[in-house]
């Protein structure tokens, strides 16, 4: 099931920047785009969980430090919305920007997983050979990318 879950998320956020992208034009300016992304925030990421909340009577044992991060959490990924919306702004394009988000997200996501939860034992060789080889394959994506 997480296979097809992450998967979901794959496409979703593959299917983001083109349709972000294709959103401002439409709309003629950046800042109408991202309000309508802060609208599909807001019903998907706070309406849902509040309903499944209030269905498993889960509205309680929220602590500070959990709140905190996960607060931080949110703040981080509709900032990664508002970077992407001005990288579009300011003459980006989503054969581009997409490609630079999407290749370096999980190169920093590691690291910083890394980081946060310390692996037990060190990571393989071939954990550095992948880190490579991401960046080799964003690289060739933005190099070779069609021409607009």
């Amino acid at each position: 099931m997480w296979i097809a879950l992450a998967a979901s998320a794959a496409m979703s956020w593959g299917l983001y920047g083109a349709s972000l992208h294709r959103g401002q034009t439409e709309l003629g300016n950046p800042m109408r785009a991202m309000l309508c992304v802060g609208v599909a925030y807001f019903l998907i990421a706070v309406l849902v969980p509040a309903a499944a909340l209030t269905q498993q009577g889960e509205w309680r044992n929220f602590t500070l430090s959990g709140t905190a991060t996960a607060t931080i959490a949110g703040a981080l990924g509709a900032l990664g919305a508002v970077c992407i919306t001005y990288a579009f702004r300011t003459g980006g394009s989503p054969t581009i920007v997409m490609p630079l988000v999407f290749g370096g997200a999980p190169l920093i996501n590691v690291i910083s997983t890394m980081i946060m939860h310390p692996p037990k034992t060190a990571p393989s060789p071939m954990f550095y050979a992948g880190v490579l080889m991401a960046a080799a394959g964003a690289g060739m994506v933005l190099y070779y990318r069609p021409a607009p």
